[in-house]
């Protein structure tokens, strides 16, 4: 019996059958066997015995022993484990050692107890047990019989335990100690609850390159350990570990406020922490998506993506949430990218000059160099039908260094031709300052080209300006104005800006937008607004232009209103180099005519 026995569970054991089910047969075989014994196996964690097999116990006696604390009094079963020997009770009414447990037993017939410690090498990983329905110790052929089955035991649970040690590697990242991405696939694959509504959240941290980069990879480990310990905390543990920088949570159930849950991560992550012995602020970008009912799950992920995916385009250390028709802003993002791209390899790109005029005179003073490109059917697009490929860091890259090279070659030759050209506005988008070594570049380019900085205007956006929350542009501006740039804030009204950012930003130039200019009729407070804005910048030294000016009535109102500077269709669209050349040569104002300072330097 005991062979075909052994024959029986090795087998269950190599075809990785349950540990239940194979220590269920265990039981059975030597019940059948033995006729007036019922056996019990238990796991032991250290401190504590838990039910793993005893098919003929009853249910309320299983549940009365599970999660029995050993102890020299624990019983039969407890006390074996605990002292790590077999302990033999013939009489469970009398023995000391089950008088706190013997209620249990005695109303089902149980006389006797003999427990024997199921060990993995030195360590009790559990019991096995023979409960007799009379008072009796064991024979001989019951010792030979336990023996076998208490080493075919050790033998499942050590397996289980590797199987178990396997699976937690194969979930578990060793760094955080948090769940992986194949435990994150796993859930999104097999454990969201039909008909429960859930969202994710991806979140990456800020900077990691930096801190590894600046203080060794040591403090980025500590950094990410620190993170993973924080999002943890901030999602009730419901966290995971996907690689590098990058963490994700899951929402489930309830009413379930994702951005709240988002801004609970961010606030947890905002005190200091000892990483390696360095101190840093921790902070991190997070996209989110929820699902609608009956949503897939990959689908959801990857709106979360997408939402990740702008949020730190728009500016890091936030949250954005997906919402429909992101998907088709990047899209469209994309085939600007891919547009833009052909058309610089195949120098389809350049400069076109839109005049800026004196209002009096209508005298030019200078250029707002707009980019072009030359479509493959030889059409003329305007920047605004590619602006999205801008946000692109490479993509703006180059389209600014080709427009700083047309621009200093364009200044270079108006200048030997002794044309009266004062300044060229270029603009600039966030991308072109996040490359870094923005001033080196500018300067460089102008200093091969001998074209003096006094002759350039760096046009840049409120929403470039002001929407930074690390300062970089506007260290980067003041780095430039240094250089004596003069630098004008265009689209004024439009974005970030208020009255009280002139005190504290340093421009040189507002340029009123179109859309205000384009309400100066009677009636409107627009033209309260203009008024207001040229009587604030007069008072505070900065020069203002109009921009979008169509109508001869609007130059008039301007005038009243002391605004000298303007520039739109009345006067000139964006023209090429040579109509730019022919209008200096016609309109510019001279040395001579400067009398009156009201140009724009």
């Amino acid at each position: 019996m005991i062979l075909k026995l052994q024959n029986a569970i090795l087998e269950m054991i190599a075809k990785g059958e349950p540990l239940a089910a194979t220590l269920d047969k265990i039981c059975l075989t030597v019940e059948t066997a033995i006729p007036g014994v019922t056996a019990s196996i238990l796991s032991f964690d250290g401190k504590h015995l838990y039910h793993l097999a005893g098919p003929s116990l009853p249910p309320d006696y299983v549940s009365g022993i599970d999660r029995l604390e050993a102890g020299p009094l624990a019983g039969s079963c407890g006390t074996a484990a605990f002292s790590g020997e077999a302990v033999v009770v013939q009489d469970i009414e009398t023995d000391p050692r089950w008088s706190d447990f013997k209620a249990l037993a005695v109303p089902l017939g149980f006389k006797a107890c003999w427990s024997c410690p199921i060990k993995s090498g030195e360590r009790v990983v559990g019991t096995f047990a023979f409960y007799y329905r009379e008072p009796r110790r064991p024979s001989a052929m019951e010792q030979k019989v336990v023996d076998a089955c208490v080493h075919l035991c050790s033998i499942a649970i050590e397996r289980e335990d590797r199987v178990t040690e396997r699976l937690r590697l194969t979930y578990r990242d060793a760094l955080t100690g948090l769940p992986n991405r194949a435990r994150f696939e796993k859930f999104l694959a097999e454990e969201l609850l039909p008909g429960r509504p859930w969202g994710i959240l991806l979140v990456d941290i800020d900077n990691l390159k930096l801190v590894n980069d600046t203080f060794g990879h040591g403090a980025g480990d500590a950094l990410i350990k620190i993170v993973a310990d924080r999002i943890s905390g901030a999602t009730s543990g419901n966290a995971f570990r996907l690689g590098g920088d990058e963490f994700a949570a899951i929402a489930s159930g309830g009413d379930i406020d994702l951005g709240r849950l988002a801004n609970d991560i961010i606030l947890s992550l905002s005190s200091p922490s000892n990483c390696d012995g360095h101190v840093v602020f921790p902070s991190a970008t997070i996209g989110g998506a929820l699902a609608p009912s009956g949503a897939n799950p990959d689908q959801i992920r990857k709106h979360a993506d997408l939402a990740l995916y702008h949020a730190k385009e728009h500016g890091r250390g936030q949250y954005m949430q997906h919402y429909a028709g992101l998907g088709t802003a990047l899209t469209r993002r994309f085939r600007a990218v891919r547009d833009v791209s052909v058309a610089l390899a195949e120098d389809r790109i350049d400069a076109h000059y839109q005049p800026i005029v004196r209002l009096d005179t209508k005298q030019v003073v200078g250029f707002e160099a707009l980019c072009r490109m030359t479509s493959t059917s030889g059409d003329i697009i305007a920047a605004t039908h590619f602006h999205e490929a801008t946000k692109d860091a490479h993509v703006a890259g180059e389209l600014t260094r080709l427009m700083l090279w047309r621009v200093a070659s364009d200044i270079r030759a108006w200048l030997d031709a002794g044309l009266p050209v004062q300044h060229v506005g270029i603009n600039l988008a966030a991308a072109d300052f996040r490359g870094g070594h923005l001033r080196d570049r500018l300067c460089q380019i102008f200093e091969d080209t001998d074209v003096p900085l006094k002759h350039i205007i760096l046009e840049v956006t409120e929403s470039v300006y002001l929407g930074q929350r690390d300062h970089v542009v506007a260290d980067e501006i003041g780095a430039l104005r240094s250089e004596g740039l003069l630098v004008a804030l265009d689209d004024f009204g439009t974005g970030y800006a208020s009255l009280t950012h002139l005190l504290t930003v340093p421009v040189d130039i507002i340029k009123i937008d179109k859309s205000f200019i384009d309400r100066m009729v009677p009636g409107d407070a627009g033209i309260f607004i203009v008024e207001g804005l040229i009587g604030i910048a007069r008072n505070l030294g900065v020069r203002v232009v109009a921009e979008g000016i169509e109508h001869e009535v609007q130059v008039d109102q301007l005038k009243t209103l002391g605004c000298m500077l303007g520039q739109g269709y009345l006067f000139s669209k964006a023209v090429d180099r040579t109509a730019a050349a022919d209008i200096l040569a016609r309109y510019g104002q001279r040395p001579q005519e400067r009398k009156l300072n009201v140009g724009v330097g």
